[in-house]
């Protein structure tokens, strides 16, 4: 289980209070890392591309409950990312069930296999391409 995060090009209209298409910027997971939703076909590639739309003005960025974030809240929420020591892994026998590997901080981080995970950013986020859960 984990928080999905989205970015919305604008408020709600101030009219009829509708809210624009929002594009997914990932999610949240204890003891992993960040699966930053990477977007290939509209050129967002990385954090730096996010960053990037997050500056534009009136843009708004939100978890799947509503709450209202700044852009130097979601960086925080994607880079100082950590986790307590895990429990035994049976040999890492819960990374292979997982397709995981051990990730900086203490915590998990999606194996890259191309299809989903297709790289690891600087610190504490994944590259994630496709659909979310």
């Amino acid at each position: 289980m984990g928080t999905n995060y989205y970015w919305y090009p604008s408020p709600p209209c101030k009219e009829c209070g509708r809210e624009y298409d929002p594009k997914h910027i990932g999610k949240s997971s204890g003891g992993w890392c960040f699966s930053l939703h990477v977007i290939p076909d509209e050129n967002i590639n990385d954090l730096l591309d996010w960053e990037k739309l997050w500056g534009i003005p009136r843009s708004e960025i939100k978890d799947e409950y509503g709450k209202i974030f700044s852009a130097s809240e979601m960086l925080s929420i994607i880079k100082e990312r950590k986790w307590g020591k895990r429990g035994s892994d049976n040999g890492n026998k819960w990374y292979l069930e997982n397709h995981a590997e051990h990730g900086p901080n203490g915590l998990a981080r999606s194996s890259i296999d191309g299809r989903h995970c297709i790289g690891h950013g600087e610190g504490t986020w994944d590259l994630v391409i496709g659909e979310f859960s």
